[in-house]
């Protein structure tokens, strides 16, 4: 779906009061990520060149060489995580960022968010780049900075964010996580609305 800056937003239903964008309550947007066909695989395509994984396939270079990765966003760096790093793909040519998360409600991912989204805008600048983005199971965490990069980057709303990753794969952002999202698209959809 194509991104770009809104005033008003589709039909009744989606988010929308007299045709202004509200950003959904956590409810409705759990039910659009449990109502979407996505799989759990160890690697999942959710955009162009933007893949959503687990631990299995950040630690797979043979995978990641086949599928053409190269920048790797890891959500839950640190040692008592994926402590994968730079160092683990020495000679592969992948560029790596680590997140040092940990998933539970109460961490706060957001100041994570700019960061994150820059590193995979910046990634995507080359045609021919393609971004890996995991934590442990690939649910939580990893498909919480890419929502977020969808918001900030692509100017998706946040339903339409999950709407988009939910159908490559089954993601579950936790609720703190998803609170944090929801304050996001609320805090981007009024600098939309004071640009209209």
């Amino acid at each position: 779906m194509p991104g770009g800056p809104r005033c008003v937003v589709g039909p009744a239903g989606s988010g929308t009061t007299s045709g202004r964008y509200e950003t959904p309550q956590a409810s409705e947007l759990q039910r659009l990520m449990w109502t979407k066909n996505g799989t759990s695989g160890h690697l999942d395509q959710v955009q162009p060149r933007i893949y959503v994984g687990d631990m299995y396939a950040a630690k797979d270079k043979r995978t990641l060489h086949a599928h053409r990765i190269t920048h790797v966003l890891n959500a839950a760096d640190g040692r008592f995580n994926v402590n994968t790093g730079a160092r683990f793909y020495r000679g592969t040519k992948i560029l790596y960022h680590g997140v040092e998360a940990s998933d539970v409600p109460s961490f706060n991912m957001a100041p994570f968010f700019g960061p994150a989204a820059n590193f995979i805008r910046s990634a995507l600048s080359s045609p021919t780049a393609k971004v890996l983005v995991h934590c442990v199971m690939g649910q939580s965490r990893s498909s919480t900075l890419v929502l977020a990069y969808l918001m900030i980057h692509e100017q998706r709303t946040l339903a339409d964010a999950i709407r988009d990753v939910s159908a490559g794969r089954h993601i579950c952002p936790n609720a703190g996580f998803l609170e944090q999202l929801r304050g996001l698209d609320a805090e981007l959809n009024s600098r939309r609305a004071r640009r209209c």
